[in-house]
């Protein structure tokens, strides 16, 4: 009876260490594009950025969230492995037009291929009242995404080919849950162990700021914000929500400018439009006030090898990767700085 117990306490031993270990979380970030502003520089993307969260096994692909959605997102999802179709939500962090144009042609390709569903959520700022009177609305630019397509009569043809489509054409896959902006983050979505938080933010009305938290880690996006003090004198450039927002974050993904665009610098660039920016020795401070390990820049202003931005030239010509890092590094900060390129993705946990 002893020898058969032993034999069965090993056999048991043996079958535990036999057992493959159990593939470990993982949270993804791309960007998606990193052109800043409106301009466009050697065919790169409008602003977006990707996360994805799963495990280890799958490639951190069990959930897939966009936030931005500038010009050319379905081609960098396409080249990131990414079906827009597979996309869970999309957050928009403001209504300005190169952080949003790609959306139109993101819905149109869903309701072309994918129009039995589901939904895809789209999370944004409730309708904000602009101090110049006008307002600007999520909810009403998600409802009339297709009124090109509607009124020149494609979306009529498509149907005549295939009447499985949706009548109303893009705008009837959209959810839109919007929500009211509040100086302290509050959870926007959520799906299985993901929760995804925003918070007021300065840019133009209705910027919001969103922090995604997952067991494999932690990232903000900042989206344009800036300091709600439009101009000298400020201690910072960055948003003070922004730096709430990232407390012990793992990566900030953040829109950039950098110093030489500032009215010292010679390029003639807008001061009103340069102040409300973040600049990159400031989000370095951020970073390394907030404990991040990992500033992601994108929304470059200027663009890296770049000579203008826009019709703005730079006197000293293009800049570098390293005109960015060296820019950060005046901060202090001593974490890891990723000057954006599109499709430069972050993968945490870091394997060494």
């Amino acid at each position: 009876m002893f020898r058969t117990l032993i034999s069965g306490l090993l056999f048991s031993a043996g079958a535990l260490m036999a057992q493959p270990a159990l593939a470990e979380n993982c949270l993804k970030v791309t960007l998606t594009g990193t052109q800043g502003g409106p301009p466009v520089f050697q065919g790169q993307a409008g602003a977006g950025t990707l996360v994805q969260y799963g495990s280890e096994e799958n490639k951190c692909n069990d959930m897939r969230l966009q936030f931005d959605t500038g010009r050319g997102t379905t081609q960098r999802l396409s080249q990131a492995g990414v079906p827009v179709g597979k996309i869970d939500a999309i957050f928009l962090s403001h209504l300005h037009s190169d952080h949003t144009e790609g959306l139109a042609d993101m819905m149109q390709l869903r309701w072309h291929f994918n129009s039995g569903g589901p939904k895809v959520d789209l999370v944004c700022s409730e309708e904000t009242k602009s101090p110049l009177g006008f307002s600007l609305s999520c909810e009403r630019f998600a409802t009339h995404i297709g009124d090109a397509l509607i009124n020149s009569g494609e979306i009529a043809q498509r149907l005549a080919e295939n009447k499985k489509r949706l009548p109303g054409g893009p705008a009837e896959l959209i959810n839109v849950k919007d929500f009211k902006p509040q100086d302290e983050a509050q959870e926007v979505w959520s799906k299985g162990d993901v929760t995804v938080s925003a918070i007021r933010s300065t840019h133009i009305p209705g910027h919001a700021s969103y922090r995604v938290d997952t067991p494999a880690g932690s990232v903000v996006i900042g989206g344009d914000a800036g300091n709600d003090v439009r101009k000298p004198p400020r201690e910072t450039s960055t948003s003070g929500q922004v730096e709430k927002l990232a407390q012990g974050a793992d990566i900030v993904v953040h829109s950039t400018i950098h110093p030489v665009m500032g009215p010292d610098g010679g390029t003639g660039f807008p001061p009103p439009i340069y102040f409300r920016q973040s600049n990159a020795t400031d989000l370095g401070h951020l970073a390394r006030r907030a404990g991040v390990k990992h500033l992601m820049l994108t929304h470059l202003i200027p663009p890296v090898g770049a000579p203008r931005q826009g019709p703005y030239k730079l006197p000293e010509g293009a800049l570098t990767n390293e005109d960015y890092t060296g820019a950060v590094a005046e901060s202090g900060f001593d974490g890891t700085t990723i000057v954006g390129q599109d499709l430069v993705s972050l993968t945490l946990p870091v394997k060494n």
